[in-house]
């Protein structure tokens, strides 16, 4: 993510948006309202967060509640009075109450998705596909619950008279903080591997869209034992307590690089350890060989504008062949044609706007930055006029052959633009994809396994796609995170709960082996 675009951000763009303006309501009441919920009940605030609509300047979506510092607190303490009860349970028995409190999720899917389509600006089907993200992730933590509890045994050896039984342990109250380009997915990556750990969490939702993740994970909590699953929104200045109390042991952060080094700099007055899915640049790798039918440049073309950009694991670079250049825009070309922008709830539209007006004077930027360089860039779509117009609304644009030192290529878009740069040959195209700060994900398109295997061991990133590219295609059950500036610790599978749990060795005298010694 760009540094404008974090999971702890700033309230003024978000109030400043929101003032002045009309509520979603004929009855001038805000269309959603959340509170907290802490220890098993429900709190309403006498301040809260107006959540303005990105799509239609004027709009507010609902109101959040807006936790003081006391708040914050109190949810601290109630997770650290839940976790004795929830941590001596067995993983099988925190995975049979997680059962129970997963389902019936998708009973208000389509709710939410429309509540998060109007916070966010995502097109409604990628509202509904976030919702369910959630609750795939959740069962796929439930499914290593046999390896939660899992120990190895280090026999006596020669001049060590001990047996070492190695266990896991969990940490205590967890934080988790999540941004708001696909919240509530990607809280599936954290909460339940936390929860199956043996943790009591907080959830954070993100300031700028906290509506529907707040409604779904409060579904959850309330049939969990109370205090085990707590949900807390608000201005920044209240929530430090989540990060800097000494009852946290850990606080998972995805967000900007720069809100990275935040988190880390905050936690590290309480030695508070961290979890961080920051920002990528993700290089997409077209070798000479590389097939470009409709369905691998339809994949491509998804795992390049997916959310309008705004996902951390898109592809972000574009190196082909030199020699497959044309074939290649023409088939992205062919694509954007197609794209209608428009409010993520109606029909027929293709791409939302930007999540905030901070992001969208960024990519145009970007875009007006390349077109000033020389380089060829080719804008596509209409912008949307009437109640639309002056919402956080981007043209999609190809950058062709731009110079590698613009910031179109050096930096995170997070946004519908994307340099396509040509390469004579493979090391070529290996060292510009690595010559980057990022290391979240790659891909390589060729026909060759060899070549992909070749290619794919070089890509100094956390994970590599072969002829694909991008969340539709995360293998959900597959460690996941990034190197370099992208990040520290890994999500999902067993790893995923590892990260949540202290490794823990209890070593036993063998008096028959010291006996043994001693003769």
């Amino acid at each position: 993510m760009t540094d404008t675009q974090e999971a702890v951000v700033s309230t003024d763009a978000a109030e400043g948006a929101a003032s002045d303006t009309e509520t979603g309501s004929p009855d001038g009441q805000a269309a959603v309202r959340t509170g907290l919920f802490i220890g098993g009940e429900e709190r309403f605030t006498p301040e809260v967060v107006r959540i303005a609509d990105p799509g239609k300047p004027g709009r507010i979506v609902g109101e959040a509640a807006s936790a003081s510092p006391e708040d914050v607190a109190h949810a601290v303490a109630a997770a650290k009075a839940a976790f004795t009860g929830w941590s001596t349970l067995t993983a099988q028995e925190r995975a049979a109450h997680m059962a129970e409190a997963i389902a019936g999720i998708a009973d208000l899917r389509d709710e939410d998705a429309a509540i998060l389509s109007q916070e966010n600006g995502k097109i409604r089907m990628e509202g509904w596909i976030d919702a369910l993200v959630f609750e795939i992730r959740w069962n796929l933590a439930l499914a290593v619950a046999d390896q939660v509890d899992a120990v190895s045994m280090l026999e006596p050896a020669p001049g060590l008279p001990v047996t070492t039984k190695v266990a896991h342990s969990p940490l205590g109250v967890v934080t988790i903080i999540v941004p708001f380009n696909w919240p509530i997915a990607i809280l599936g990556a954290a909460l339940p591997y936390a929860l199956i750990a043996g943790n009591t969490v907080i959830v954070k939702p993100p300031m700028s869209a906290p509506l529907a993740t707040a409604r779904v994970v409060q579904r959850v909590a309330e049939k969990l034992p109370a205090g085990v699953l707590n949900v807390v929104t608000g201005k920044d200045e209240n929530m430090s307590g989540l990060i800097q109390n000494t009852d946290v042991a850990k606080v998972s952060f995805t967000g900007s690089v720069n809100g990275g080094k935040r988190m880390m700099e905050m936690a590290s007055k309480t030695l508070t350890r961290v979890t961080l899915e920051l920002g990528g640049n993700d290089a997409a790798v077209i070798a000479e060989d590389a097939e470009l039918s409709d369905a691998h440049l339809d994949r491509l073309f998804g795992a390049i504008y997916d959310t309008t950009g705004q996902i951390c694991m898109n592809a972000k670079r574009v190196y082909v062949h030199r020699s497959r250049l044309d074939e290649l825009v023409a088939g992205l070309d062919a694509r954007l044609q197609k794209v209608v922008l428009g409010y993520g709830l109606d029909a027929g539209t293709t791409m939302g706007p930007l999540h905030q007006g901070a992001q969208k004077a960024f990519v145009d930027e970007l875009i007006q930055e390349a077109k000033d360089s020389g380089a060829e860039v080719r804008e596509y779509g209409e912008l949307p006029d009437g109640e639309l117009a002056g919402g956080n609304f981007v043209r999609p644009a190809l950058v062709i052959d731009p110079d590698p030192s613009l910031r179109v290529v050096t930096m995170e878009q997070f946004g519908p633009v994307i340099p396509i740069l040509p390469f004579d040959d493979e090391e070529q195209a290996i060292a510009a994809a690595n010559d980057t700060w990022a290391g979240l994900g790659g891909s390589v398109w060729t026909s060759s396994p060899e070549t992909a295997q070749r290619i794919g061991a070089r890509l100094h990133c956390g994970y590599v796609w072969i002829n694909d590219h991008g969340a539709n295609r995360l293998d959900l059950r597959a460690p996941f995170g990034g190197v370099k500036q992208s990040g520290m610790g890994r999500e999902q599978g067993i790893e995923g709960v590892r990260d949540f749990q202290d490794t823990h060795s209890i070593a036993t005298l063998d008096e028959a082996a010291l006996a043994a010694m001693a003769h």
